[in-house]
Parts: structure tokens; C-alpha cells; sequence
């Protein structure tokens, strides 16, 4: 399988590449300026596999929740070089795969994302790793940090810059948060194993169906 995946919905931007049974990647931290490196770094990847867009089995990115401008970013260029290549595209949750590497991570099953959503929020759900996709035990929604409940019954593994923008929200869970990764931010990797699943399952969409998902104004609209 050929898989290529795009993710710039916080400050880290990447892209990511499986071939060959492998997976190449280019990762970096950049305050701005993603729309200018997300391309360059997808023809990097092609480049260093020997191979162009017409091999590739599918296109997958971040689909949200994130930043508004890098949301449109990586699903723009995803879906104009799927559009091009006629290629399917695999829209993934960042807080899925910031789920799948944090489970990876710390070993745990039961992990509570909480991304910053900046205007003291955050982008928050509590996920069930014990599959090869993360399953969502809550809605992905935007919320104040206090309003943040995850299931009760277990105790959880908190992954996601959320815990370091807002140290309160840890002291609130207290003893239901069994430790934190508040350094892992989505990247184009996980977006890549977790997409992987979804295409052999036949999950791929058309390029016109790669849009991004806006949280924030989800939830305006229904008010």
C-alpha cells in the first residue's frame, strides 16, 4: 500500500508516507508558514520513495478538530492532489491520533485528549484503544476546560497541549487521570496507520468529500 497522509491542524505540520511495508516522514513545529511547507515536504517524501502521484493508493490528513486556517490547509491541498491523481481521500480525527499515540505511548487503554482550542478552550473526547482504530467513547467537542467529564468507571491517560495550556484541568480530574502527555500533538504518522485501516476496509471517499470539521462553529451554528 501507498498511502500518503497530511496534517497541519495545530503548530505541528507534517506529511507521511507508507510504502513498501515502511513509513517515511517529515514533522516540524512552525508558528506559521504551513501552507508554504506542506507541499514541499509532500514532494520530499515522494522523492525519497522513487515514486509520484499516480502510485499512491489513497490520500488521508487531519480532518480536524484545529485550527481553522491549517484545518482548510491540509484539506485543500489533499483534496486538489486527490482531485488531480483521482485518487480516494480518508478524512482521520486528530484526536484520534493523538489517542492512537498516546495509547502507544504509555501503554493504556482508556486516554482523554484535550487539545487547546485557544479562547480558554479546548478541543476534548475520551477514546477506547483496545482497537486498531480508537473508538470514541464521547463526542469530539469544544468546551471550557471544567466542563471536561469523561466517563466514569476508569481512570484515564491524558494526552494533548491541552493539559499544558490549562494546568487546571488535570488538578480537576485529580486521581481519574492515571498521568499525562501533554507534548503529543497530532502528526501525520498516526493519521497514516489509522487511515490505513479505514482504506482496507473500503473506507476511502471521493476528493471532492475531503473538508474539514470546525467544532467551534458546529456548535455557534446550532445555537
Amino acid at each position: 500500500m501507498n498511502l500518503l497522509a497530511l496534517d497541519s491542524a495545530t503548530e505541528a505540520c507534517s506529511a507521511a508516507l507508507l510504502h513498501e511495508g515502511g513509513s517515511i516522514e517529515r514533522y516540524e513545529i512552525l508558528g506559521r508558514g504551513h501552507a508554504e511547507r506542506l507541499l514541499p515536504m509532500v514532494d520530499e517524501l515522494l522523492t525519497e520513495a522513487g515514486i509520484g502521484l499516480p502510485a499512491l493508493d489513497a490520500i488521508a490528513f487531519g480532518r480536524g478538530p484545529g485550527s481553522f486556517t491549517g484545518l482548510r490547509i491540509a484539506a485543500g491541498i489533499t483534496q486538489g492532489l486527490a482531485a488531480g491523481a483521482q485518487l480516494p481521500v480518508l478524512p482521520v480525527s486528530d484526536l484520534a491520533a493523538v489517542a492512537s499515540a498516546a495509547a502507544r505511548f504509555s501503554g493504556k487503554d482508556r486516554i482523554l485528549v484535550c487539545m487547546d482550542a485557544r479562547m480558554g478552550q479546548v478541543y476534548w473526547a475520551a477514546f477506547d484503544c483496545r482497537t486498531a482504530i480508537p473508538h470514541a467513547l464521547t463526542e469530539e467537542a469544544v468546551a471550557n476546560p471544567a466542563e471536561v467529564v469523561p466517563p466514569g468507571g476508569s481512570t484515564w491517560f491524558g494526552a494533548g497541549h491541552g493539559f499544558a495550556a490549562y494546568p487546571a484541568l488535570a488538578a480537576s480530574l485529580g486521581a481519574r487521570l492515571a498521568g499525562t502527555a501533554p507534548e503529543l500533538l497530532p502528526r501525520a504518522s498516526d493519521i497514516a496507520r489509522l487511515a490505513a485501516v479505514e482504506f482496507a476496509a473500503g473506507r476511502g471517499l471521493p476528493a471532492a468529500q475531503a473538508l474539514p470539521i470546525y467544532l467551534r462553529n458546529e456548535v455557534v451554528h446550532r445555537r
